[in-house]
Order: structure tokens, then C-alpha cells, then sequence
């Protein structure tokens, strides 16, 4: 796929056959740093890093001047300046980013109510249905670049395909600022000569496995015989993929989305090795997950966590809850189990907690665990609390020893 730097770009000419091509995927050009260029345009044409200052503080986007010099998101600010010693770093203006965002996405529903919002500045919309009202799926994706640089003024590039999954891949490939269109009939063309790497699911563990046994391209992957796939990536993934690389993606744009996981991180301003406080801050972090679980009516299946080192190493593991959950001390139990299995090598920058494997709320159903009805009680007294006074004006006990002071909260 694209290197992300605007590098190796490919764009459909005006006119292009667009048959078929009825899904589209509308991805905002290196938002964040657009939106500094849009809000000061002195700012056009350098190099910007989207970030705290602090030293210890991550790339949470760069434009594209700056990725040209290897500069990436989730890069730690330090390194992307020895990469970049030109580039400009501007600590990010999220309730600025969600508000632009708000207009972009309002701008979608105008052309068609089939949207299906994927982060803040990507989504993907089915134009099969306007055509009456706004023309071919080029037609519209043209108007729709037009309209957000000019209704919002901000560049985005789009691809335009039958499937969500190769329209993405083609509006990748167009970036920056472009429009890639595959017509239905020239998906598995399109797809043959594509690296493994590009198909959704193969990591790069995956990617090298298959590079072992020759399987480079989306052709090759075609080409091999099933079992082979199946041996490398596991039967599910397997299947899966070969179904990609024929251009088989049965999935519809989804209007209302289902979160599949409710996760927040944390990395500390300095370094921590110590585990009692490590712990204290896991269930601080399992209460947060539990708060939003509550908030919106899901329960969680499982509990995972995450793990970074000094040396930016990185472990997740995963547990299983015999019973499905929104009790924060159920969570933090789970995340504490993991978390001392763990065999810890250094001293740890972040740790997160994820609930997954979501489901509707089910508090009427008999629960194994006896006195999760106390809990409930004792969460919904901080959940009302939080919501008069704010989170944190009142908090447990065990929460209060410990306690990690001056740390930057990262994730959510």
C-alpha cells in the first residue's frame, strides 16, 4: 500500500470507469496536522509533529512533509525529532479536531444516510442508492472532495470500489489529496499485484511467514493451495484472507456501530517498577472501563491488558471472565491476575486495561459472583457522584495509597 508519506500515489483520471465502484472510503489527510495548517497557514508546507512537548510524550499524528524523514504516528516526539530536526511540534486541540470532524461527517449525511464512521476522520459510505440525486459513485466521490475542501477546508482523498475493503485500500493508495476509483470488473486485477501486507489481518509476524514460503503478492496467496494459507495464518484468518484476494468482502456499511471494546492507558511520567502501585492503577483504570460499560449499557467478556517497558517493548494478554460483566472490581481482578503473571523485565512507562468481547447489559440474569449486587451499588454511587461533581470526587480507599502523582494520561 502506500508508504503514508505521499509517495508511490495513484489517482484515476477524470472520467474513469467507475461501474460498480458504489462504496466508497473517505479518509482525512493527515488530520490533525491539516487542521493546524487550516487554523494558521503559516504553518503550510513544514514539517509539523502533532504532540506534547514533553520528551516522554508520543507522535499523535505528522504531516506529510514530516513522514517523508520516517516520522510516524505512536513515535515517541524524541525520536521523530532526530528524524526531523526542522519539524515544528504543536500539542494537539482535540475538542477542535471532534468539532471539524462533526462538520465533515454532517457533510456525509448530506449526500447519503448509508455512513459508517470508523475513527474521527475516516468513514465509509454506500452512494449506491443516490445516483439519481448526485450522479455516478465518481461523481459523488468528486463532489464530496470538493465540498469538504470547500465547505470545511480540509484535503481528503477517497477510494471508490465494490467492497470496504479494497475501496480502503484505495484510498490509501491515493493519498494525499487524491481519488482512486476501481471499477467492480477490475477488482482482482487491481488485487494481484498487491503485497500480502495490504490484505486486512496479515501483520507483519504474518507477512514474514508467507514471504518464507514464497507468498508475496495477493496473486501468489491465489495461486498457493489452501492448506498452505491455512498452516501459515490458522484456518479462520485463512479463509478469510483467500476470500480478500479474490475480492470477496460480503460486509455492508453499518450505520450504527457496536464498540467491540472498551479500553483506557496510561503511561506515567516517570518510569514505575513498583507492583503495589502498579496494581492501584490498574483498578483505577478497570473502574474508568467499567464506568463506560455502565454508561452504555455493555458488559464485557473478556478483560485484557497492556503493557509497555522503559525500553518500549510492549506485552497484552488476555482473560476470559467466566460470567460477562460491567462491575469495575471484576475487571481490575482479571486485570491483576494478568498482570502478575506476567513476568515483568524492567520498569513500565504504560499499562492499559480493555474490556472486550462486548454484549448487551444483562444485570437481570443470576451472576456467579454473589455480591455483585454490592459492587453495582457502590459503582453506582460513583457513577452518580461523577456525574454531579466529575470523576475522581469520590473514589475508593484502596485507590488512595499509591497513587501515581503528575502522570499523563494517554489513552482511551
Amino acid at each position: 500500500m502506500g508508504r503514508g508519506d505521499g509517495s508511490g500515489r495513484l489517482v484515476s483520471p477524470e472520467g474513469a470507469d467507475d461501474t460498480g465502484a458504489g462504496i466508497l472510503h473517505v479518509d482525512m489527510d493527515a488530520f490533525y496536522a491539516s487542521v493546524e495548517v487550516l487554523d494558521d497557514p503559516t504553518l503550510r508546507g513544514k514539517p509539523l509533529i502533532i504532540g506534547a512537548p514533553e520528551s516522554r510524550s508520543v507522535v499523535s499524528s505528522a504531516s506529510y512533509e514530516a513522514r517523508r524523514f520516517g516520522v510516524r504516528s505512536a513515535m515517541p516526539v524524541s525520536q521523530a525529532l532526530r528524524l526531523c530536526p526542522a519539524a515544528l511540534v504543536i500539542p494537539p486541540r482535540f475538542p477542535r479536531y471532534l468539532e471539524l470532524s462533526a462538520e465533515v461527517m454532517a457533510l456525509f449525511h448530506e449526500i447519503t444516510p448509508l455512513v459508517e464512521p470508523l475513527s474521527i476522520d475516516e468513514a465509509f459510505l454506500d452512494v449506491r442508492g443516490v445516483r439519481r440525486l448526485w450522479g455516478s459513485p465518481g461523481d459523488v466521490a468528486r463532489l464530496l472532495r470538493a465540498r469538504v475542501r470547500d465547505e470545511v477546508g480540509l484535503p481528503c482523498s477517497v477510494g471508490a470500489a465494490a467492497t470496504k475493503h479494497v475501496a480502503k485500500m484505495a484510498s490509501t493508495l491515493s493519498k494525499p489529496d487524491g481519488l482512486l476509483i476501481v471499477p467492480e470488473a477490475a477488482t482482482t486485477r487491481f488485487l494481484a499485484g498487491r503485497s500480502v501486507s495490504e490484505l486486512w489481518g496479515v501483520g507483519p509476524k504474518a507477512t514474514d511467514a508467507l514471504a518464507a514460503r514464497g507468498i508475496r503478492t495477493v496473486a501468489d496467496i491465489i495461486d498457493s493451495p489452501p492448506a498452505m494459507i491455512d498452516r501459515v495464518l490458522g484456518a479462520a484468518l485463512g479463509a478469510r484472507v483467500r476470500q480478500l484476494a479474490q475480492g470477496v468482502d460480503p460486509r455492508e456499511v453499518e450505520t450504527t456501530r457496536v464498540e467491540k471494546s472498551v479500553g483506557h492507558e496510561e503511561t506515567f511520567a516517570d518510569d514505575i517498577d513498583d507492583p503495589g502501585v502498579l496494581r492501584v492503577e490498574l483498578r483505577r483504570l478497570a473502574d474508568r472501563v467499567g464506568a463506560r460499560l455502565r454508561e452504555s449499557g455493555w458488559e464485557a467478556g473478556t478483560v485484557s491488558i497492556k503493557v509497555r517497558f522503559a525500553d518500549f517493548s510492549t506485552v497484552t494478554r488476555a482473560q476470559a471472565l467466566p460470567e460477562t460483566t460491567a462491575v469495575g472490581q471484576r475487571i481490575g481482578a482479571a486485570a491483576i491476575d494478568l498482570f502478575d503473571a506476567l513476568d515483568r523485565r524492567g520498569p513500565i512507562r504504560l499499562v492499559g486495561v480493555r474490556a472486550e468481547k462486548l454484549r448487551p447489559s444483562a444485570t437481570a440474569v443470576p451472576t456467579l459472583w454473589d455480591d455483585d449486587d454490592d459492587w453495582r451499588r457502590v459503582e453506582g454511587v460513583l457513577d452518580g457522584a461523577a456525574a454531579k461533581f466529575g470523576r475522581g470526587s469520590i473514589t475508593r480507599a484502596t485507590l488512595l495509597d499509591g497513587h501515581v502523582k503528575d502522570r499523563r494520561k494517554t489513552g482511551q
